[in-house]
């Protein structure tokens, strides 16, 4: 994940972000000078390594790549660099002095979008990056907006995550690559997993459905429950290409967090029954016995067991199924949407 403090730090609002990658310290000074005197924002790394990690702490908007270089040379870098989702979308400008045809069509093949040629011409490097940010700021704008977008069904209760999956069947590997806030919250809460990891029953969800989903055939959902709250996952659709460059494809979900707390509320003050006893009522609704639902509570089997008999005096019945019966009779009247 990028460093958000030096992410943040840069003020994108006037001013485009460039990293510099060269070795050669007056190739550096001499584009860091031209471009700061047009006002740009920029970055140095004298090494692979280091533009690497700069890369992923500022999320420059533009990256100019020295193709040679000892150690790393600029080609991994650049392969590198589209190989990681926080950076893959970043422009890159090889400068080269080597102008044969070879070179020119490995640094298109590693993800340049253009070359310079050495030695380097800062206006002709200025006239080449703004044709290309101007794609780089049109593709981040559309971004954010989808972001905000998606971040709003926070609002309402949905939470949704973007997954990259690449190979298939039981092969099928994945990471997270993007996630609301709220999404953030539920995945921590029910799974104890955070980004990059999807949680081990959504991968295998996901292994067994996706076929059906290449159908357009929505896969049932995925649902886990964690006390009277149930969290819900829907494949809502494809969101790139990805797979068709062999990338793996990326997959946007929508979760939802439904708590059934008012159900319990309900059948307390609709059968006058103690806040433990609509609890234990509620199980039994949803086809628990008495050692599974002494588990859920907290409580031994013995303790379900006289919570349950009061119910039965309280709703006047005799038998579990009879109770069960008439609470949701009651739910469904209370709570149509109610699932038990």
């Amino acid at each position: 994940m990028p460093d958000e403090r030096m992410h943040q730090a840069l003020d994108r609002s006037n001013s485009d972000v460039v990293l510099i990658v060269d070795d050669v310290p007056d190739n550096l000074s001499v584009l860091h000078d031209a471009l700061d005197e047009s006002g740009y924002t920029v970055l140095v790394a004298t090494s692979g390594e280091a533009a690497l990690k700069t890369a992923r702490q500022a999320v420059p908007d533009i990256v100019l790549l020295d193709a040679m270089m000892p150690g790393m040379d600029g080609f991994e870098v650049a392969r590198r660099l589209k190989a990681m989702a926080e950076t893959a979308h970043i422009p890159i400008v090889f400068m080269t002095g080597l102008t044969e045809t070879e070179h020119l069509v490995a640094a298109l093949a590693s993800g340049g979008v253009d070359y310079v040629t050495k030695p380097i011409k800062p206006k002709e490097v200025m006239a080449r990056m703004g044709v290309h940010l101007q794609g780089a700021r049109a593709a981040r704008q559309q971004a954010q907006q989808a972001g905000q977008a998606r971040n709003a069904l926070d609002a309402f209760g949905y939470a949704s995550i973007t997954v990259r999956l690449v190979g298939q069947d039981d092969a099928m590997a994945g990471r997270l690559i993007w996630q609301t806030p709220l999404a953030r919250d539920l995945l921590k809460r029910y799974y104890g997993t955070s980004a990059p990891a999807i949680p081990q029953p959504v991968l295998d969800w996901l292994r067994r459905h996706l076929v059906d989903a290449g159908r357009q055939i929505e896969p049932p959902r995925l649902s886990v429950e964690q006390g009277a709250r149930r969290l819900t996952f829907r494949l809502h659709q494809r969101t790139d290409d990805a797979a068709d460059s062999g990338g793996g494809a990326d997959w946007l979900i929508v979760m939802r967090e439904i708590s059934e707390e008012a159900v319990v509320e309900a059948m307390s003050l609709s059968f006058k029954l103690t806040a433990r006893e609509a609890e234990v009522l509620y199980w039994v609704v949803k086809g628990k016995i008495n050692r599974d639902i002494a588990d859920i509570v907290g409580a031994s089997p013995a303790t379900v067991k006289k919570h349950l008999e009061r119910v039965y005096a309280k709703l006047g019945v005799e038998t579990r199924t009879a109770a069960a019966g008439m609470a949701m009779n009651r739910i469904r009247q209370l709570h149509p949407q109610f699932e038990g």
